[in-house]
């Protein structure tokens, strides 16, 4: 409650706030992309086209037509882009919201708005417990106010897949096993990196191994780990079956990994490694390896211990999981949104001068993301 209204109105006046913030910088960059030999949109005519640039045009194209049964190759025979790169529960969604009568371009912005919000309510119930609910409530305003939150009003499956990524995480705080997998499942296919939820209660499986842990709780988080590992590959396993070519999904993304670097093969926990050799060579390497100890180094500080065991594993799962799998171009800033659950870190929202700091950063952050990542690169 805050001055006498429920939270869920004072997160949607706050979350409302924040994205008519972000309609008007994203309107502003919208105008200056026009004759800008910068700007690099490739989305249909007019502002709704705009919103709909980059992924989006895949995830229009899917909830219009689904899925190729066959790769598309380029003229060297490699795999070309196509559809196969993004998951299906999002053009779902929008499939679903245009069937009830709404413009099919204008769906996937009100379905990624309507699901920012409610990521924003779960990310507040899962800081909620820990830290109480002022820091809960301003860890949720960062959320929206952040540099990349944009990307929760444009056709993206972020503000989908955040929100089951958070609820399921929620549930597993609360020792809410079988509860965490309908939500595990949906960010299985909503997004990639939803198996770091899976190396997330593997962990916290082996920290409650170490105090009293019933038996009933025990299989049920057996049960949960082993649904929600299944579901996390099981993605490549479906393109794998339609496609009729087993690497089809690693195929798929490499045609977007080859825009930076020559590779031919997915091999797990090279990518960061590959890329920055590649442009920098033996120091790129040596910055990675900096990188990666910094990122660990911080996890193991006192005042990251403060966010708790369950949301440390997670964090630290995550990582790891775009560590091995994601090759960290540009695209990585919106990749790290998942991390948000840290911005309820009590550092951040402790003083009157925390916060202000803390928010201003986040909103002056954002025009400039959405020039560099929305109207020049790709995010």
């Amino acid at each position: 409650m805050v001055r006498g209204l429920p939270t869920w109105v004072v997160l949607l006046g706050l979350y409302a706030l924040s994205r008519a913030i972000s309609t008007g910088m994203l309107a502003g960059a919208y105008l200056l992309s026009h004759g800008w030999s910068l700007a690099n949109v490739d989305g249909s005519p007019g502002f709704l086209g705009f919103l709909l640039s980059w992924d989006g045009k895949y995830y229009e194209q899917i909830a219009a037509a689904g899925y190729p049964t066959h790769l598309p190759v380029n003229g060297d025979g490699s795999v070309a882009k196509s559809p196969w790169a993004f998951l299906p529960l999002f053009p779902a969604m929008v499939r679903g919201a245009a069937g009830l009568g709404f413009d099919p371009r204008l769906a996937g912005v009100l379905v990624a708005v309507a699901f920012g919000f409610a990521a924003t309510v779960a990310l507040h119930r899962l800081l909620l417990p820990k830290f109480g609910p002022k820091t809960a409530l301003w860890g949720a305003l960062f959320f929206c106010f952040g540099p990349m939150s944009f990307v929760l009003q444009v056709a993206y499956a972020e503000g989908v897949f955040l929100f089951f990524m958070f609820s399921a995480l929620g549930a597993m705080t609360a020792k809410r096993y079988l509860l965490m997998i309908p939500f595990a499942v949906g960010a299985a296919f909503a997004h990639p990196g939803a198996i770091a939820l899976a190396a997330a209660l593997g962990i916290h499986i082996l920290l409650r191994l170490r105090e009293p842990f019933p038996l009933r709780e025990r299989l049920t988080a057996g049960v949960a780990l082993v649904v929600i590992t299944v579901a996390g590959f099981a993605w490549p396993v479906v393109a794998a079956a339609i496609t009729g070519n087993p690497s089809a999904y690693f195929d798929t993304e490499l045609a977007w990994w080859r825009d930076y670097i020559s590779v031919a093969h997915f091999l797990p926990f090279t990518p960061w490694f590959t890329f920055a050799g590649h442009y920098w060579g033996l120091f790129g390497v040596a910055l990675v390896v900096l990188v990666l100890a910094a990122i660990a180094w911080w996890l193991t500080r006192p005042s990251a211990r403060a966010l708790g065991p369950d949301l440390i594993g997670y964090a630290a799962s995550y990582a790891a999981y775009l560590v091995a799998v994601f090759l960290p171009q540009q695209s990585l800033f919106r990749m790290l949104l998942p991390l948000s659950p840290l911005l309820g870190a009590p550092a951040l929202s402790r003083t009157p001068r925390s916060r202000r700091l803390t928010l201003s950063v986040c909103v002056l952050l954002q025009p400039v993301a959405i020039l560099m990542l929305w109207v020049i690169w790709p995010p």
